[in-house]
């Protein structure tokens, strides 16, 4: 068994990283709600796009659009957007699995990535050979300007057929304890992609000027908007992923300071037992 001291710093110890949990929970609640409240109102402004796209998908000169056609005989590419920093549970494990079975997919093979935040970074790079470009220091706020530039690598790998088609592999918010893992095909542009069922049917425009004019201008927008949408979820999943470890930890480390409380007291009355004992045994000696 251990010493008293021992025991009693066991839970100074624990009682400090609990005091670090909580407070990483709280400031992980804060960021959330901001978060959260981002990520939904960028999922209104991707439904209205994807509304006007749907109406302009089936105008005269749509087919003529690079964006819709189909790539070109070559792997495909994936944007795998993950963070920075750890503790956050489970978060960063379950995009870089999801992107280790897309690259062992049928649609995977022989395919490069383009990673977001330090840690998918650090682990493909170490395990695979398939990091074609990297951005490291995403911050805690979804970067447009990221997001374009990473819109703009990506179309012009897709345009200049080094890349038979663009995935993104991100994780979609669902509330502060469930974040799901997804993979999304972003070009070429499908049927399925454009005409969602969750988005309503727009009105019937009238366009000015051609339709075909407005969708080539759209299109690169609808893939800038895409990928920070995808920016915007991660983040949100991020912190609603760490709040719930914080609190989890801080809970564990109740239950160990309780666990360890009731050691103390048990090795502490095993000594004024031992000492009790003593006392007695030496009164009787001198007694004789």
């Amino acid at each position: 068994m251990a010493s008293l001291k021992e025991i009693r710093r066991r839970i100074g110890s624990v009682k400090n990283t609990q005091q670090v949990t909580k407070a990483m929970k709280m400031v992980a609640a804060a960021k959330l709600r901001r978060a959260q409240a981002a990520a939904e109102n960028s999922r209104e402004y991707s439904a209205k796009l994807t509304g006007i796209l749907r109406s302009l998908s089936g105008a005269p000169g749509a087919d003529s659009q690079p964006f819709l056609q189909p790539g070109a005989d070559a792997p495909a590419h994936a944007i795998v957007v993950g963070s920075d920093r750890g503790l956050c549970g489970g978060y960063n494990t379950s995009i870089v699995k999801l992107g280790e079975r897309w690259l062992k997919s049928e649609d995977g093979q022989g395919a490069k990535i383009t990673t977001v935040g330090r840690r998918p970074t650090d682990h493909f790079t170490r395990h695979t050979d398939a990091v074609d470009a990297s951005h490291l220091d995403v911050g805690a706020a979804a970067n447009i300007e990221l997001a374009r530039k990473v819109a703009a690598d990506v179309s012009r790998r897709f345009l200049a057929g080094e890349a038979g088609t663009v995935h993104i592999i991100y994780t979609q918010f669902r509330s502060a304890i469930s974040q799901e893992a997804v993979a999304v095909q972003l070009l070429p542009l499908t049927t399925q992609s454009v005409d969602d069922e969750t988005v309503e049917a727009g009105p019937d425009y009238v366009f000015e000027p051609d339709p075909g004019s407005i969708l080539g201008s759209l299109l690169p927008r609808y893939v800038e908007t895409k990928i920070y949408h995808a920016m915007l979820e991660a983040i949100a999943s991020e912190h609603g992923a760490r709040m719930t470890a914080m609190d989890s930890a801080t809970r564990n480390a109740s239950d160990m300071i309780d666990r360890l409380t009731l050691e103390m007291n048990r090795a502490r009355q095993a000594g004024i037992t031992t000492e009790l004992m003593e006392i007695v045994s030496g009164a009787e000696a001198l007694n004789g």
